[in-house]
């Protein structure tokens, strides 16, 4: 009996640790004017087992929510979503036009160069909740997407060729 209890201990314990995890890559917040009170965040979110992103935190922001472009009647529209599904193994892009993280109420705005903290809140299967930090580069106004890094010795000159 004791040897079956410890079986049993060890494989719970086994299974806290194979706790899911979710990749954030190429994460960004659009800048804003100063008397601009809301933004939106951006990434792709990539889960190790079947996730939902659940809530989001901001200290920027009084109100962060989880939001979908749809089309209804012909119109699009934004709303906010109780949380998104995550399916293992694949990426979710929030992106301009689809699903994204609206930061409203902004305590201040958003400049190019800064970073916003972000608390992403998943829930893995079980429905258990575990977060993940996240620091997103605010790209400048006009900047459209995330920034993109300049490699070293970049070659600047226009790719079409004048033939005369």
């Amino acid at each position: 009996m004791k040897k079956l209890l410890i079986a049993s201990l060890l494989a719970v314990t086994a299974g806290a640790w194979a706790q899911t995890t979710v990749k954030v890559e190429d994460a960004w917040v659009r800048g804003t004017v100063a008397t601009q009170k809301a933004s939106g965040a951006f990434m792709r979110l990539t889960p190790s087992a079947n996730a939902r992103l659940v809530a989001v935190e901001s200290p920027v922001a009084g109100v962060v929510e989880i939001h979908e472009m749809a089309m209804e009647n012909d119109v699009m529209k934004m709303r906010q979503i109780p949380g998104l599904d995550l399916a293992a193994g694949r990426t979710t892009e929030l992106k301009p036009g689809g699903f994204h993280v609206m930061l409203m109420d902004l305590k201040q705005p958003l400049k190019g160069g800064e970073s916003v903290p972000l608390t992403l809140v998943f829930e893995d299967a079980t429905k258990q909740r575990f977060t993940q930090e996240v620091k997103a580069p605010v790209t400048a106004l006009g900047g459209g997407n995330a920034p993109m890094p300049m490699k070293p010795g970049a070659d600047m000159k226009p790719s079409m060729e004048h033939k005369h």
